[in-house]
């Protein structure tokens, strides 16, 4: 938060000093004329790293994305790389989305990045986020950027760090860059680029990454591709330049394309949000998979790290999963398929704190490893580099990501879609399908139902408003919800967790988090957390029952979302 008296001053530069160009002056002038709260909801805070990065609105100010706010983390950034890779020649490669700016606030960070004497790799096209992960290990570079507000609303962009193993910034190193960000000013910032420094780069990476999906997606037959009809989605995204070529690639011959949602557009026409987890988005594939009665209908968000899924029920309809049960399916069958061939015994898989509990029940099933982190799909593939001595063979969150294998180190839409399109084809051949998969590892493990309500707050006011709450939470916990008991509370923030019953506390080991799990009695998880890339406090309910037979999932199922119903209440949140 900015002082009062430090954020006047600093208006007052935006607005005259020959630092920013004319255009920004007079911009940060029409704001402080006629509209001074947008000035002051501008100016109150610096953007700063949350979990994916920076992301905002765009526009004139600190608080906004914009050519300055960009040009002083990548002079910072610049700064950092060089300290830290002394005698080394620095690389780095930047992709960036379907949005609006994106090309231009790309060429900017390259611009900058080449202005330090560091060599740039900048796709000449829009890419998704996760061929940039691939690009930062295949080009040998320390770090990359990506421009992208995955899926927010049109007017956001944001600024995503990844360093050289190509997953996201992760301690120490985005505290570190942050103290230097905070040590540049915007004097610093050098915008005039050495062009000799910036190399185009285009097809060469996309065919290289295209093949590495396909080779670790690899278990139907080309017969059962060729039996197996998609429908598929973009949402105006980046996925259209890889998901229906990897697709091909494979073998799958019966892939329909929602030809109006395939434009990359930063306005998203056709839908309220372009995000794979609000049901409405996918309406037009669903209709599409009607039409062409697909096995499987899949949307994917602006940047191609997250997938929606619908697929057969047992009726024959086309019934949507959410984040968990997609999960849930694509680990159960990878574990299965390298069961067959023989586990070597350093296997794992990961998946997140605020995710379905039954990843750790499959583990212990298959006897692998398991590794559960904080929100946020970095800490999964720092994982692969906290623990060299394990292979990584999956992994996911509830918020519709997952990654499969190591050879991209971030959720991969790309390649989990043509997992997902595998299990289709590869269950028909057996009899089976994608969706019986889920109710027999229901019946395996336990039926888990989750659910998960956004309290979204805007700007100062809503920030304040959320940071409330969770001070609520933790100064006054429940002592119980809708009947259940809480045992235990889990204070991420504080790295404690509270035995109920004796009032003692055990140290949580995960890096420092402002988040709030309570465990009920009964089994259920109720998370508590703001959001770390959107203006959101978020609440995710998880509970459980066992289910004896299949044909009693559609009652448990009932009773479960009654349940869900009224935990939800009890918090507040109905």
């Amino acid at each position: 938060m900015i002082l009062e008296e430090t954020r006047s001053t600093i208006i007052q530069e935006w607005m005259q000093n020959d630092i920013f160009d004319k255009k920004t002056q007079e911009e940060t002038k029409k704001l402080s004329i006629e509209t001074p709260k947008l000035l002051q909801d501008a100016f109150y805070q610096d953007l700063a790293f949350g979990t994916g990065g920076m992301r905002g609105k765009m526009g004139i100010g600190t608080n906004r994305i914009n050519a300055y706010t960009l040009g002083k983390v990548t002079q910072a950034l610049s700064q950092y790389l060089k300290n830290n890779f002394t005698n080394q020649k620095i690389r780095t490669v930047i992709a960036y989305d379907c949005r609006h700016q994106s090309d231009t606030l790309a060429k900017i960070v390259a611009d900058v990045f080449s202005a330090n004497g560091i060599e740039v790799y900048l796709f000449s096209a829009l890419r998704p986020t996760p061929e940039l992960s691939f690009a930062v290990k295949t080009l040998k570079c320390q770090c990359g950027i990506v421009l992208t507000a995955s899926h927010n609303p049109p007017q956001y962009n944001g600024y995503k760090v990844y360093w050289q193993d190509g997953g996201q910034l992760v301690p120490p190193q985005d505290q570190e860059i942050i103290q230097q960000v905070n040590q540049t000013d915007y004097s610093d910032i050098l915008f005039k680029s050495n062009t000799e420094l910036i190399h185009l780069i285009d097809d060469e990476i996309d065919e290289k990454f295209h093949q590495a999906s396909v080779v670790n997606a690899n278990f139907a037959s080309q017969e059962a591709r060729e039996n197996t009809t998609i429908a598929f989605t973009s949402l105006h995204g980046t996925s259209i330049t890889a998901i229906p070529q990897v697709l091909k690639k494979a073998g799958y011959t019966n892939v329909h394309i929602v030809e109006d949602q395939a434009k990359p557009d930063g306005n998203f026409p056709t839908v309220k949000s372009p995000n794979p987890e609000e049901i409405e988005a996918l309406d037009k594939v669903l209709h599409l998979g009607q039409e062409t009665q697909a096995d499987i209908a899949i949307g994917t968000d602006p940047d191609c790290d997250r997938l929606g899924i619908a697929v057969r029920n047992l009726k024959g309809d086309l019934e949507l999963l959410n984040g968990n049960q997609t999960m849930i399916v694509l680990t159960e069958f990878l574990l299965q398929q390298y069961q067959n061939k023989g586990f070597e015994g350093n296997e794992f898989i990961a998946s997140t704190i605020v995710s379905t509990p039954m990843l750790a029940k499959i583990a212990k099933h298959y006897k692998v490893h398991y590794k559960e982190v904080l929100t946020g799909f970095k800490w999964i593939a720092k994982l692969i580099e906290d623990f060299p001595e394990l292979k990584f063979l999956g992994g996911g969150e509830e918020s519709y990501g997952y990654m499969v294998g190591d050879f991209v180190r971030d959720k991969d839409a790309v390649t989990a879609t043509l997992l997902a399109c595998e299990i289709v084809a590869y269950t028909k051949t057996q009899g089976s399908s994608f969706y019986e998969m889920l109710l027999e590892a229901y019946q395996k493990y336990g039926l888990y139902k989750e659910h998960l309500t956004s309290l979204v707050k805007e700007g100062q006011k809503g920030n304040q408003e959320i940071q409330q709450i969770m001070i609520d939470f933790r100064d006054n916990p429940p002592k119980e919800l809708s009947g259940e008991k809480i045992t235990s509370i889990e204070d991420y923030l504080h790295s404690k967790k509270l035995n109920t019953s004796n009032n003692e506390h055990t140290v949580l080991t995960l890096p420092k988090a402002n988040v709030l799990i309570f465990h009920t009695e009964k089994g259920s998880k109720i998370a508590v957390r703001p959001s770390g890339t959107e203006p959101k406090i978020k609440f995710y309910i998880s509970i459980q029952d066992k289910l004896d037979k299949i044909s009693n999932f559609d009652n448990k199922t009932k009773e479960l979302n009654q349940r869900i119903k009224d935990i939800a209440k009890a918090l507040g949140i109905s």
